[in-house]
């Protein structure tokens, strides 16, 4: 469900996701929803192991959409992004940008530099992530060889998104399409890098998403947040076991404590956040941020 704070006079609301709403500004002459444009609103809603948390972490809208701003402008050379406007409505002033609206794409672009999480999963099981064959013998927190493009489907809300191989890419987008989105989510992840590096941070991975304008292939969502992407603090690097990162980690941690009372299997939804995990976690963000850029948040 959108925000209560986001009922917009001008903007008719067009779908709700995990974290996000969307609405399409109404035509003044026809009164009726634009097509060409978005209202991308970024809520402080949480998610975590599929739910969305009863609990809002404060301005975590508002960093991510600031923080998604500062890298759209520091990628503009490598690939356009969606951005039309941040002049948008008072209520949701800051968290908030008005878009293109494109034809996307149906797939998740993820790229790798360390390995952890499902693909260190992946890995475990297979030897390979997304059909990509890796060295034997790597643990949690590796660096790989190079940044590995290991796209995974598009999966409805409350369910998992599936690794796939590169050939499922070339089959669904066409060879062409599938080469330039996987070299562009590579040149993203290595940008990133090298920006996050001056500021002692490491970026393992991120889940890019990309629509068409005409042929052209362009940026959307959101880029480099710690919502899409594993920031971990370089000075505390030390492959062998999960890393501190700049994300939920306070959030997952909890939940899966004797503390929280749930369990994953349970099926049911979590229960509300503590107060000092929702500050801990909102303190991750903002540092993210403010590590990053460079700016008070």
């Amino acid at each position: 469900m959108p925000d209560a704070t986001a009922a917009l006079p001008g903007y008719a609301h067009v779908y709700s996701g995990k974290v996000r709403d969307l609405y399409a500004p109404v035509d003044r002459h026809t009164a009726q929803p634009r097509s060409d444009q978005l209202l991308l609103v970024a809520s402080d809603r949480i998610s975590a192991y599929d739910h969305v948390l009863e609990t809002p972490i404060p301005d975590k809208g508002e960093v991510l959409t600031r923080l998604s701003l500062w890298w759209f402008d520091q990628l503009a050379d490598l690939v356009p992004n969606h951005v039309v406007s941040t002049d948008v409505p008072e209520a949701v002033r800051g968290r908030a940008v008005l878009v293109e609206r494109l034809e996307m794409l149906p797939v998740e672009c993820v790229a790798r530099s360390y390995l952890t999480g499902g693909g260190l999963g992946e890995y475990t099981a297979t030897g390979a992530v997304s059909g990509i064959r890796l060295p034997d013998g790597l643990v949690d927190g590796d660096r790989l060889p190079e940044p590995i493009f290991t796209p995974s489907t598009k999966a409805p809300m409350g369910e998992h998104d599936e690794p796939i191989p590169f050939s499922v890419v070339e089959a669904d987008l066409g060879a062409e399409l599938a080469g330039r989105v996987r070299e562009l989510t590579v040149a993203i992840l290595e940008r990133g890098n090298e920006i996050a590096a001056g500021r002692g941070i490491l970026l393992a991975d991120t889940k890019v998403e990309f629509g068409l304008r005409g042929g052209e292939v362009v940026l959307a969502d959101e880029v480099l947040t710690p919502d899409s992407s594993r920031f971990w603090p370089a000075e505390q690097w030390e492959p062998g076991h999960p890393q501190p990162s700049f994300d939920k980690q306070f959030v997952r941690e909890w939940l899966t404590s004797p503390s929280s009372g749930w369990s994953k299997a349970s099926g049911e939804a979590p229960p509300p956040l503590p107060d000092d995990v929702v500050a801990q976690t909102r303190a991750k963000y903002v540092e993210a941020y403010e590590r990053l850029t460079g700016q008070a948040f």
